[in-house]
């Protein structure tokens, strides 16, 4: 089987997307390839409209199935193309896009889903809200990111202790950079640059020096979707006498300084406060992102909606617990067992990417002192109950393995492109005889 993928970002765009719309499309493409080769041949292109068709058709000549995965939001997918597709998506809300605007008639998401027959998501909360629209039988699966495998070798490291990691980028730490500039009464006074240039970055590397009981959150400042201000004024306000709390923020965005503005004025509010914020923007090698994870005591998520929230699946992967809610992707892999979980509820909201912001969706509303009381309730369990804390991180080891593993999306993969309904008989014959001899791990 030919197996074509795309994604708009790609390996040579995604430092200068990074935070940009629909950016993370490229790394959930990354996490499905190695999974693709196990089924087929995969060949990435970058346009599909010029280029798909034409690889669909030599693999019909010379025998071959051909499948195309677009990593792309239901309007951004080609839907005239002859090569069966297949639009794998990521989708937070409880109501899909069902109206047209500017011309388009890919912005109702019904017609992209009724001309290409099929779809796959991250998520169960958002199978149930396509066919809702849809009919109650549309094919469509959920198949998270399978990022569990990536960090079996994490799971002995975590939490062992302090670590200094060194960042080609920026950290701003409120133990040592005066924040006062940023304050209520010197919002007339220009605001310092606080963002190092790339080129000195690379240059010159920041020690990050980590102990403590550590939180840590990786977004985007710019989607507000995250809702970092509940968050960070939650953490303040639990731990305002604890010195040893810790809440790493690293941001993800091509261009942080406007965000580290509105961070640092609403950190200065907070004050006085003894517990410890860290910004970091910029990029982690490898090892320093493991780093990183390993020392994490809680991985925090505060989101009004989330599609899948490949962070969270990542650092639970490794063991660490979570506080959280519960809502949309994460009611999939989120318990009592593997998190603190915060209260919420649902509120009005529109599409992200409808121009007219009209209310037509839900979104869910973060319980603040809920939040609070999981800071609490958490730093006491990794202060003065270890076994329980074992016990959670141990739960998320097993419960994403269930969730995100690479044998168990591999082998829901495989039934559901078996399945596609463009694929002729003689097709799926092919494709069954060529999978007898494909060891899925």
């Amino acid at each position: 089987m030919i197996i074509i993928i795309y994604s708009d970002t790609n390996a040579g765009s995604i430092e200068k997307n990074l935070g940009m719309s629909e950016y993370s499309y490229y790394f959930v493409l990354k996490e499905f390839r190695p999974i693709l080769e196990q089924l087929g041949i995969v060949v990435t292109v970058t346009d599909p409209a010029r280029e798909v068709d034409t690889i669909y058709r030599n693999a019909q000549a010379h025998g071959e199935t051909c499948v195309f995965l677009s990593f792309s939001p239901p309007h951004k997918t080609e839907i005239n193309l002859d090569c069966p597709t297949i639009p794998v998506f990521a989708w937070e809300f409880n109501t899909i896009p069902q109206e047209i605007w500017d011309n388009d008639p890919r912005n109702d998401w019904r017609t992209v889903f009724a001309k290409l027959g099929c779809a796959i998501t991250h998520s169960n909360f958002t199978v149930a809200t396509a066919r809702a629209a849809m009919t109650p039988t549309y094919p469509i699966i959920s198949a998270p990111a399978p990022v569990w495998d990536r960090f079996a070798r994490l799971r002995e490291r975590a939490n062992s202790g302090a670590v200094e990691i060194d960042i080609a980028g920026t950290v701003i730490d409120t133990n040592d950079t005066d924040i006062t500039v940023f304050g209520p009464k010197q919002r007339h006074v220009p605001k310092p640059n606080l963002v190092r240039s790339a080129a000195l970055a690379r240059e010159q590397p920041v020690k990050l020096h980590l102990d403590g009981v550590v939180y840590t959150s990786v977004f985007n400042p710019y989607d507000g979707r995250k809702n970092w201000f509940d968050m960070i004024g939650a953490f303040c306000w639990a731990f305002r006498d604890h010195e040893d709390a810790v809440l790493v923020l690293k941001l993800t965005h091509h261009d942080i300084q406007p965000a580290v503005v509105s961070l640092l004025e609403d950190l200065c509010k907070l004050k006085p406060y003894q517990c410890r914020v860290v910004l970091i923007s910029g990029y982690l090698a490898d090892t320093e992102y493991e780093k990183l994870v390993a020392m994490t005591s809680y991985v925090v998520n505060t989101s009004h909606g989330e599609g899948q929230c490949l962070p969270l699946m990542e650092f639970m992967s490794c063991g660490i617990p979570a506080i959280t809610p519960d809502h949309t992707a994460m009611v999939d892999y989120i318990n009592g067992d593997n998190a603190f979980v915060v209260s919420s509820s649902t509120e009005p909201s529109h599409w992200p990417h409808d121009p007219r912001q009209a209310y037509r969706t839900l979104r869910y509303r973060i319980d603040w002192g809920s939040l609070r009381d999981a800071y609490l309730d958490s730093y006491h369990v990794f202060k003065h109950d270890q076994a329980r804390y074992k016990k959670m991180a141990e739960s998320a080891v097993t419960g994403l393995q269930k969730h995100c593993s690479q044998a168990v999306i591999a082998q829901r993969l495989r039934e559901f492109i078996f399945a596609h309904p463009r694929l002729t008989s003689a097709d799926r014959a092919t494709f069954e005889n060529k999978q007898k001899n494909v060891l899925v791990p």
